[in-house]
């Protein structure tokens, strides 16, 4: 028995459990399916290559649309491992723009507008080098500029602004139009994950258990009310039951599988699977959005990108160099530059994110290139408009789930990001660049004119691991939680996670899923203790309104 259980050690998952048990009066128990976080690449920044497309992603095959034009069925990969996304990805730190807060709050997520979510942002950071009204100091999540920014990183920084870019010194003031350095979750050159920032520092806590290796099957319930879990360590199938609340944190796709094999969820779709009809809520599993992105790779003239770090000299060079003095390109994400434009003229924010990824055939699916040396521009149309779904396929718990994601289902999202490769092509071309370049590898160099490039994205475009809004906050018909996260009709049960973003922010999320761990923390502990209000008043045998008085 445990008073918490929380199902998903990633981002969120590991700042829930924290948090809750900096209280010593209560019990927590974090489920992760993934090993914990002892890989070595794991915490060396310059080793994202590695994590990118390695052993601690787990694959799920997505259906393709007609529009999409695949030769072979695609996969999005998701972290398997403590810690989520925050142990895997590339570490850049961005929180969206105002207005994709003020855009969840209009669809029904009340206490979620940017001036309410700032504080939860800013407790989580520490930030090396801004401490304003928009940043904080202190807080467990280390946020830093990069140690090594590559000359190629400047260069590209250069074509920008010669293209007409200007140059913007924090993404994350409120106005991220233009071209600059990323900030990264990193700390004195090692990366900062939820696992490092959140668990670490909690592991003397003797009330918190984390249980890796473990998958959880099924969300236990007794009449409408959530009593526990069901799950799978070394081959056994176990009980846990929960005193007070299970958190589901288990990100966008698992999170609505595991509500819907416990019958949580579309009843008639549950009922074709023979899974007993628990809570009717068809709004599980909808409203899937994940940014896609396109990437262009490059051949260089010469040696002028991290890729001449593949040689094995030069590979133990660098290593010297990180493990003397923290210094180098094992100290660098690999992307420490990047822009937001827009796409779409007539958007009010910039629609197109672009980074600058200072090799090739470093991510999942990209190309290197025939001479060694290359370097790849990667962009995303981060506010889509496109809306897919995640289903089972069976009431096997073992089994995947239907991942539908319906991209370009609405011609804006694949119109905006062929301008933006466009764009991109433009920047490419500036005369700060042209020294380096040698010739572009993907796409062809016959792909010109927009109709082509359009057919290139639709082949070549792919998922950029970012799927949110499956079970998302509001008080319609097909929302799933209400804004204080709690399973609508359910007691004991809370989703935090991305899939509770009515829609997704604009640009990466890990920021926001940590906040929304912050979040969700306040909202259940001040929960906890108004439940204890209220059963001392009932005990001492005055009304709420006379309990509450001075």
């Amino acid at each position: 028995m445990a008073d918490f259980i929380v199902i998903g050690g990633g981002s969120t998952g590991c700042t829930v459990a924290s948090r809750l048990s900096e209280n010593a009066a209560v019990s927590v128990v974090l489920f992760e399916e993934g090993p914990r976080d002892r890989n070595p690449y794991i915490h060396i920044p310059g080793a994202y290559y590695k994590t990118a497309q390695g052993p601690l992603l787990k694959r799920y095959a997505w259906e393709p649309t007609d529009d999409q034009r695949r030769a072979e069925t695609p996969t999005m990969v998701q972290a398997s491992v403590l810690g989520g996304g925050s142990s895997v990805n590339a570490m850049i730190y961005i929180r969206g723009v105002p207005a994709d807060y003020e855009g969840w709050v209009a669809q029904g997520a009340t206490g979620w507008s940017y001036a309410e979510v700032l504080p939860y942002f800013k407790k989580a950071e520490d930030n090396e080098r801004f401490c304003n009204d928009a940043h904080g100091v202190g807080g467990p999540l280390g946020v830093s500029d990069p140690i090594n920014v590559h000359p190629l990183t400047k260069v590209w920084l250069r074509a920008c602004q010669q293209y007409g870019l200007p140059y913007n010194e924090d993404f994350n003031r409120g106005q991220p139009e233009g071209c600059g350095l990323y900030q990264i979750t990193a700390r004195n050159g090692f990366r900062s994950s939820a696992a490092v920032a959140y668990l670490a520092p909690a592991r003397s806590r003797k009330n918190l258990t984390v249980k890796t290796g473990c998958r959880v099957t099924r969300i236990l319930t007794q009449g409408n009310k959530a009593t526990g879990v069901e799950y799978v360590e070394n081959g056994a199938r176990k009980v846990l039951y929960a005193e007070k609340e299970v958190v589901l944190s288990a990100g966008a796709i698992n999170s609505p599988r595991l509500l819907m094999l416990s019958g949580i969820g579309p009843a008639e779709q549950l009922r074709k699977h023979g899974i007993k009809v628990v809570k009717d809520l068809p709004g599980v599993g909808r409203n899937l959005q994940d940014h896609i992105e396109i990437s262009l790779v490059y051949e260089l003239t010469g040696p002028h990108s991290y890729d001449k770090y593949k040689k094995p000299h030069w590979k133990l060079a660098a290593g010297l160099q990180y493990a003397l003095f923290r210094q180098g390109p094992a100290a660098s994400n690999l992307i420490e530059g990047g822009a937001f434009w827009w796409g779409d003229k007539a958007a009010a924010t910039p629609d197109i994110q672009y980074f600058m990824v200072v090799g090739a055939g470093i991510e999942e699916g990209v190309d290197a290139v025939p001479g060694g040396n290359g370097c790849t521009l990667n962009l995303g149309q981060v506010r889509p408009k496109s809306r897919g779904y995640v289903e089972l396929h069976s009431s096997d718990p073992m089994a995947p789930p239907r991942i539908v994601p319906n991209y370009f289902a609405d011609p804006y999202d694949i119109e905006s990001l062929v301008e933006g490769c466009l764009i991109g092509e433009e920047i490419m071309g500036q005369a700060a660049f042209k020294p380096y370049l040698a010739r572009r590898h993907v796409p062809h160099v016959s792909i010109r004119s927009r109709e082509a490039m359009k057919t290139f994205c639709q082949e070549q475009a792919h998922a950029a691991l970012h799927p949110s809004g499956t079970c998302r906050m509001g008080n319609d018909e097909l929302a799933v939680v209400t804004p204080d996260l709690k399973v609508h009709g359910l007691e004991g049960l809370r989703v935090a996670d991305a899939s509770i973003m009515p829609t997704l922010i604009s640009g990466n999320p890990n920021a926001v899923c940590i906040m929304i761990g912050e979040k969700a923390a306040d909202l259940i502990s001040n929960g906890q203790q108004q439940s204890r209000w209220k059963a001392d008043s009932a005990v001492c045998g005055v009304s709420s309104l006379a309990a509450h008085q001075p």
